[in-house]
């Protein structure tokens, strides 16, 4: 298979089952940043394998997330009804593991009392850029889906699949022994 078509060079892409639409539409800009995310995922992915703490449950889960992200685009990019032919790619069993991962490493890392600034090690920083940029593909879902009808189960795992990287790169900051500064608003 080529990676160029020349068939996207009029400004349009193809959805699954070949439908056009165009490129700057609001379901190719969701699954877009959905893709955007994913790419910040593998970034903090390449971070860990380089870290000097435990780190396999950490990665072995965003590998899973990455593969769901891609379910999600799929959902995305597949015409309505198709979908109705088909069936969804992602469900309520997604969105309840993450729930399952956040309630692990909720209870590895100290409780909160302050609001904390991003950063700390290298792939706790990636993580964070990606639930930013998780939180916009959130923002964008919400506005397709006053338009079009999509998977509702989309914005609820977006939701907190946020709150999973959030919690997660907490939890790398802590393995890694990095205290998280916190805001002072004074």
């Amino acid at each position: 298979m080529k990676i160029y078509t020349r068939s996207g060079d009029k400004g349009e892409t193809s959805l699954i089952y070949g439908h056009r639409i165009p490129k700057d539409s609001i379901r190719v800009e969701t699954y877009g940043t959905i893709d955007e995310a994913n790419s910040m995922i593998g970034l903090g992915v390449s971070y860990l394998r380089d870290a000097t703490f435990q780190a396999d449950d950490l990665i072995e889960q965003l590998l899973i997330i990455q593969r769901e992200l891609f379910d999600l685009g799929r959902d995305l990019a597949t015409p309505v009804e198709k979908v109705q032919e088909s069936g969804y790619h992602v469900g309520s069993e997604k969105t309840a593991r993450l729930e399952t991962f956040i309630d692990s490493f909720d209870a590895e890392v100290p409780p909160l009392t302050k609001f904390i600034l991003p950063g700390g090690h290298t792939a706790a920083s990636a993580l964070q850029t990606a639930r930013t940029i998780t939180r916009r593909a959130e923002r964008i879902a919400v506005s397709l889906s006053k338009e079009e009808q999509v998977n509702p189960e989309i914005q609820r795992y977006l939701n907190r699949l946020s709150d999973y990287l959030f919690v997660a790169g907490r939890a790398i900051n802590y393995r890694a022994g990095i205290v998280e500064p916190e805001v002072d608003f004074s």
